[in-house]
């Protein structure tokens, strides 16, 4: 098994390699091309781990049953590799062939988020409701007086928790800061979800500056229909990209009905199947997020003051 997973490490470093020689100018598909390399060596040595706990089946029928399972994983995990790089090399045409490493200059940016469409105000908590197939979920997101230093600059933090049926299923901090120009910049979150009361996982969790990952733009300061942008960068744990849509939308959630909304469709390689909306007021900031496959909706209920 190790000599089988060499040769297929072998072959894909030879085939990066030569991928590398030919397009380097075009470091978003080089990017793409990598990682999804990265992601087929996950799964080959997946399969070959779990072949081996196979081979410890000591009943025939139930070994062999073990192994069409692994099979069949191993194939949905390099169907899920080939999802995701459809959706990072397709959004290399928009994004452009440099390579993703903004520029951070501390003084360039300011000690208030007052950006119209995402005004992130200490002692603000929004407070947002929706029926899922897992239940009522129920959202607080509260900027609050903290702040965090992150590449120099100061950031805000927001407490974003998730309850669904009343059970707490995500707690999550996330830290934001606005430039001169008025662009909202995302530079990270502390991110934990839980089953049962209990932490699963810490994926997604980043800082900019460490590990790779740089901030993005979650809400730019003069949106204009066609922009698209990246939201964060850490390969392979938080690539969220955002696009301008609308700036004239009606929306009706519980809160009101608002005028002159900006809607921003997401999407992520990470969940290729993933399609969501977010619409923003102006003057107020997020008021619907709706999963554009489902038609599930998380509405602005009511905005509270601490």
């Amino acid at each position: 098994m190790k000599f089988r997973l060499l040769v297929i490490l072998l072959v894909l470093r030879l085939t990066l390699n030569a991928t590398r020689a030919v397009g380097a100018t075009n470091f978003c598909k080089l990017t793409a091309q990598t990682a999804l390399q990265s992601c087929r060596v996950a799964a080959h040595s997946d399969h070959l781990l779990a072949l081996g706990k196979c081979d410890n089946v000591a009943d025939p029928a139930q070994r062999q049953a073990c192994r069409q399972q692994a099979a069949a994983d191993a194939k949905d995990a390099l169907d899920q590799c080939r999802a995701q790089h459809s959706v990072r090399n397709g959004a290399c045409p928009r994004l452009g062939g440099r390579p993703y490493d903004p520029v951070i200059d501390p003084a360039n940016f300011v000690d208030r988020i007052d950006n119209p469409y995402l005004p992130l105000i200490p002692g603000t908590n929004y407070i947002y409701e929706g029926n899922t197939a897992g239940g009522l979920e129920h959202t607080e997101f509260f900027v609050t007086h903290n702040t965090k230093q992150i590449l120099s600059v100061t950031t805000v933090e927001v407490h974003d928790t998730v309850t669904t049926n009343g059970e707490l299923t995500e707690d999550t901090l996330d830290w934001f800061a606005q430039d001169r120009e008025g662009n909202v910049w995302y530079f990270g979150e502390n991110t934990m979800e839980l089953i049962g009361g209990r932490p699963s996982t810490l994926d997604g969790t980043f800082v900019a500056g460490e590990n790779g990952a740089r901030p993005g733009i979650i809400m730019k300061a003069h949106p204009a229909i066609g922009d698209f942008y990246r939201q964060e960068f850490d390969l392979g744990n938080a690539e969220d990209y955002g696009e301008v849509q609308s700036l004239s939308d009606t929306v009706t959630v519980p809160m009101g009905t608002f005028t002159h909304c900006l809607k921003t469709p997401e999407s992520t390689p990470l969940e290729p199947d993933l399609h969501e909306a977010k619409f923003y007021a102006p003057g107020v900031g997020l008021i619907l997020t709706q999963n554009l496959d489902t038609g599930e909706k998380s509405e602005l209920i009511r905005i509270e003051f601490k």
